[in-house]
C-alpha cells in the first residue's frame, strides 16, 4: 500500500482554521487620508498588521457613497474568510445591525454607533464626546479675546447636539458670559464632505466677531482651517482667527492657527478589537472610550506649544482631572434626553 504524501500547503487547504484571522474594514466617506476619523482607523489597522498575527489578505476599503458602504459591508459579510468586519463611523455602522442578525457567525466592530444584535456578535466602540467637547470649550474660552467662539458641526445628528451642549458648558465654566455660536452644515451624509460650505459658514462666524471655531465636521472641517488661514493673511502681524480640530491630531495642518484638537482614538478601538480577536478574547459589548482611559484627549505638541502658556496648561489639566474625578459634571445630551423621555 502506497502512502500519499500531502504538502503543508494542502494541509492548510484542508484545515483553514490554522490560517491567521482576516480583518475586513469599511471606511466612511472622506478617504483614508482625511486627516480625521478614517485616518485614525487606518492607523490602528496598520498597527495591527505590523504587530499582530493577522492575515496578509486583511484589507480596508474606501467609499464614496452610501450604496458603496452597504455593498462592501454585505460583500464582507458573505465572504467566508472575513473573521472581523469593521465599520468606521456613525453612518457605516448604521447598516451593521441587519447584517449581524443575518450572519450570526460573523463578528463586527461598529465604531461611533451603538449596535446591539440578538446574535451577540457586535462590539460597539463609543466615545465620550461630551467630556472632550467640554474640555475643548474650556480651552476656547481661555484663549478667546473677543469672548465670542463658535462650533461648526457636520451632519445634524444627536452626536452633534452632544458636542454642542458640552462645548458651550465647558466655555461657560471658564467664562460665564461668553457668547457661543453654533452651526450645522447639513442634514444628509454629504455634510461631512462639503468643505466649501464649512468655509462659508466659518467666514460668516469670523466676520461676526467669533475668533475661535471648533470644527466637528470630518473632512468638511478643512474649510474652517482655510477660512482662518485666509483671514489671518489680511493681517500677517497678528493672528486673530483660530480653529480647533477634531478626531485626529490636526495641529500640524495649520500650525499657529489650530489651537489644539479634540482627539478620538479610533486607532485604539480598532487595534484592541483586532488584538482581542487574535487572542480569542473578542466580546460583543459596548466599549466606552473617555478621558480616563485615554480614548479621548486634547492634543499638545510642537505645533501648538507656542499658543498655550504654562499657566493655561495648568488650568487645562486641572479641568481635565476634575472631569475624570467627577468633580465637574459634564452635561451629556444623551443622558438628558433619555431621562426626559424625548427621542434623540
Amino acid at each position: 500500500m502506497k502512502l500519499k504524501i500531502i504538502s503543508i500547503t494542502s494541509l492548510l487547504l484542508y484545515f483553514p482554521a490554522y490560517s491567521a484571522e482576516r480583518i475586513c474594514m469599511v471606511l466612511d466617506r472622506g478617504g483614508k487620508e482625511d486627516k480625521s476619523f478614517n485616518q485614525s482607523a487606518v492607523e490602528g489597522f496598520q498597527q495591527a498588521k505590523e504587530s499582530l498575527k493577522i492575515s496578509d489578505d486583511s484589507k480596508f476599503l474606501e467609499t464614496r457613497s452610501d450604496e458603496q458602504i452597504q455593498h462592501f459591508l454585505r460583500t464582507f459579510s458573505v465572504d467566508k474568510t472575513c473573521n472581523l468586519i469593521i465599520s468606521v463611523g456613525f453612518n457605516p455602522s448604521s447598516y451593521v445591525k441587519a447584517l449581524a442578525e443575518k450572519y450570526p457567525d460573523k463578528k463586527y466592530l461598529a465604531i461611533d454607533n451603538q449596535v446591539i444584535s440578538s446574535k451577540n456578535n457586535v462590539r460597539s466602540a463609543l466615545f465620550r464626546e461630551d467630556e472632550g467637547a467640554f474640555l475643548i470649550g474650556s480651552i476656547a474660552a481661555m484663549k478667546s479675546k473677543s469672548k465670542k467662539i463658535g462650533m461648526i458641526g457636520g451632519m445634524d445628528i444627536p452626536m452633534m447636539k452632544r458636542f454642542a451642549l458640552a462645548f458651550e458648558a465647558g466655555a461657560k465654566h471658564v467664562s460665564p458670559k461668553i457668547e457661543v455660536r453654533q452651526s450645522i452644515i447639513g442634514t444628509t451624509p454629504e455634510a461631512w464632505n462639503n468643505p466649501s460650505k464649512a468655509k462659508e459658514i466659518a467666514l460668516s462666524q469670523y466676520n461676526n466677531g467669533v475668533d475661535i471655531i471648533f470644527q466637528v465636521a470630518g473632512p468638511s472641517g478643512l474649510g474652517v482651517f482655510d477660512a482662518a488661514t485666509q483671514l489671518n493673511k489680511i493681517n500677517v502681524k497678528e493672528k486673530k482667527h483660530f480653529a480647533i480640530g477634531v478626531d485626529s491630531n490636526q495641529n500640524g495642518m495649520a500650525p499657529g492657527i489650530v489651537l489644539t484638537s479634540m482627539v478620538k482614538h479610533v486607532d485604539i478601538a480598532v487595534y484592541m478589537a483586532i488584538k482581542d480577536l487574535v487572542e480569542k478574547k473578542f466580546t460583543a459589548e459596548i466599549k466606552q472610550y473617555d478621558l480616563r482611559n485615554g480614548g479621548i484627549d486634547w492634543a499638545f505638541d510642537k505645533y501648538n506649544r507656542s499658543l498655550i502658556s504654562g499657566f493655561e496648561m495648568r488650568k487645562i489639566n486641572k479641568i481635565r482631572s476634575e472631569i475624570i474625578d467627577g468633580k465637574i459634571k459634564v452635561p451629556d445630551y444623551y443622558e438628558i434626553t433619555k431621562k426626559s423621555g424625548k427621542k434623540t
